[in-house]
């Protein structure tokens, strides 16, 4: 398998989608809402993404709009559009909904619980087992993992200001993750008591 996994800077990113149907709403909705500019040619558009600041274009601009974009999703009906969209973008980074693995970039499921976002792909054998994964997943993954996390980036911006020693703020990390007494300020949703108790470990090493 030749995909690896990366997350994409999309502040900003002109985003051309050839299509405006169900799969193209949902690639247009995903990068709307991480801070794309997002062009669509199609038929329609849906009031929710023309509130969010999506554009409606002709299938007559499809050469524009690829020269305008940084990355094209061709995601149409359309057979032979879709070909010839594929075949002007040469230079742009493409995900194919119609087939995917002939695409530069795989648009993966995601989920978001709380601040954290996690992507499954089955490299394209099952689309349905990856949506049963995500039941499993969200399923174990409980509030107080999500409290720990936002107690272990406020230990480590604390720490960076004392420990510059990247190995060594990792030690402290793990001694915080493992200590009892956070753990039970955890378990009783005592965040701010918690992180009056994590201050106070870091006073302690200077």
């Amino acid at each position: 398998m030749n995909w690896t996994s990366l997350y994409l800077n999309t502040s900003n990113l002109n985003v051309f989608i050839l299509g405006t149907g169900e799969v193209a709403t949902r690639r247009a909705n995903k990068f709307l809402d991480h801070g794309a500019n997002v062009k669509l040619a199609g038929n329609n558009l849906s009031s929710e993404l023309e509130s969010k600041g999506a554009v409606l274009c002709s299938i007559s601009e499809v050469d524009e709009l690829v020269e305008w974009a940084d990355f094209v999703v061709v995601a149409s009906g359309d057979e032979e559009m879709c070909d010839y969209v594929c075949g002007i973008s040469e230079n742009k980074l493409v995900n194919r909904a119609d087939f995917p693995q002939k695409g530069d970039v795989i648009v993966p499921t995601s989920f978001n619980i709380g601040e954290i976002e996690i992507s499954i792909f089955t490299n394209g054998k099952s689309p349905l087992m990856a949506r049963q994964l995500r039941k499993k997943i969200q399923s174990i993954i409980t509030d107080e993992d999500i409290l720990e996390i936002e107690l272990q980036d406020y230990a480590r911006s604390n720490l960076k200001d004392v420990v510059p020693d990247q190995k060594e703020r990792r030690k402290y990390l793990y001694e915080i993750f493992e200590d009892e007494n956070i753990d039970e300020f955890i378990r009783d949703k005592k965040i701010d008591e918690a992180k009056s108790y994590i201050d106070n470990l870091i006073r302690g090493l200077q």
